[in-house]
């Protein structure tokens, strides 16, 4: 279903805008200049995706034209999600990726108010967070795999240690560099940058730091400070000085989890952060410092990770004495 603006009178849309009012609001900047401040590039292109499904659905080929959307148009994009049958997670993100324009456009003095504000979204379930949490002795075997006598070994070493003990996002962990290791208040941190540019300091685990010291040592570019902290090893990529790709990430990770037969749904990089957080929850980690430390805007997300509730080992099926 299209939905057409063009049936919206200007004048309804208005409010109590005066003609000088209206006129004195800025230029609708081009959506491009909203991407550029995404810094996150999956969320770059997801936003842009959804973006481009809402200008097709509502008809919009012209920026101003976003002057004119209503909460009606609003209501009515998530309906047709809805009918769809796409799943409470996307929707969400969808109708924040919308919000999140709109927020913009507000800031630029483009629009005077966001249509999706109060716009219900469906509610997070306890059915999701599914990114697989690998067992203890799994991730032991992980950290254990790579043959630490070669580069490559040494920098896999230490990426898995980075992964598994701070439960970084994959693209927090690619935009390391090797300053980002530093002493603060004499303890050695990492310093991430995470989503929306927003910076957090993380105490670095003992054997992270020392895995990444004997990684930079056989590499050879411990004094790059500026430069990528993790970055390939074959002969014809190393020299570059880039960081080691996202996907190169991926592919190094689920080669490991195949040589050890770990064979869990939905296994990637992104499971080593589900670890990380539900084995600090397990073992008494406040959540709200857990929070913290994954970087997470909203104390829900970090609550996905808290399977305590559910754990096997507490059913009261090995309760049962006959």
């Amino acid at each position: 279903m299209k939905v057409s603006l063009g049936v919206l009178s200007r004048p309804q849309l208005r409010g109590n805008l005066t003609d000088q009012q209206f006129n004195q609001l800025a230029d609708v900047p081009p959506t491009m200049t909203w991407y550029a401040n995404i810094d996150n590039q999956q969320t770059r292109r997801a936003y842009q995706r959804d973006l481009q499904e809402f200008m097709i659905f509502t008809g919009i080929d012209r920026p101003e034209q976003f002057r004119i959307v209503t909460r009606a148009h609003i209501l009515a994009w998530r309906r047709d999600l809805e009918d769809r049958k796409l799943s409470g997670p996307t929707i969400r993100r969808k109708l924040a990726a919308l919000s999140s324009l709109f927020d913009y456009l507000c800031e630029v003095n483009a629009i005077t108010g966001n249509p999706v504000k109060g716009v219900k979204r469906p509610k997070m379930t306890s059915q999701e967070g599914k990114t697989p949490a690998i067992g203890d002795h799994q991730a032991r075997s992980l950290l254990n795999a790579p043959d630490t006598t070669t580069l490559r070994g040494r920098r896999d070493s230490a990426i898995l240690s980075t992964l598994l003990y701070h439960g970084l996002r994959r693209a927090e962990l690619c935009a390391l560099t090797v300053a980002d290791v530093h002493q603060r208040r004499g303890v050695m941190h990492l310093r991430i940058q995470g989503k929306g540019g927003k910076l957090r300091y993380l105490p670095l685990n003992p054997g992270t730091a020392e895995a990444i010291d004997a990684y930079l040592t056989l590499a050879g570019h411990v004094d790059d400070a500026e430069g990528a902290l993790f970055r390939p090893v074959s002969n014809n990529t190393r020299s570059s000085g880039n960081s080691i790709t996202s996907d190169g990430v991926y592919k190094m990770l689920v080669g490991y989890a195949a040589s050890l037969k770990i064979n869990a749904a939905g296994f990637g990089p992104h499971a080593l952060r589900a670890t990380a957080a539900t084995n600090a929850l397990e073992h008494e980690a406040d959540i709200a410092k857990v929070q913290e430390w994954l970087g997470h805007a909203n104390i829900a997300t970090t609550r996905i990770y808290d399977r305590r509730k559910v754990r096997s080992e507490d059913s009261p099926t090995f309760k049962v004495n006959y």
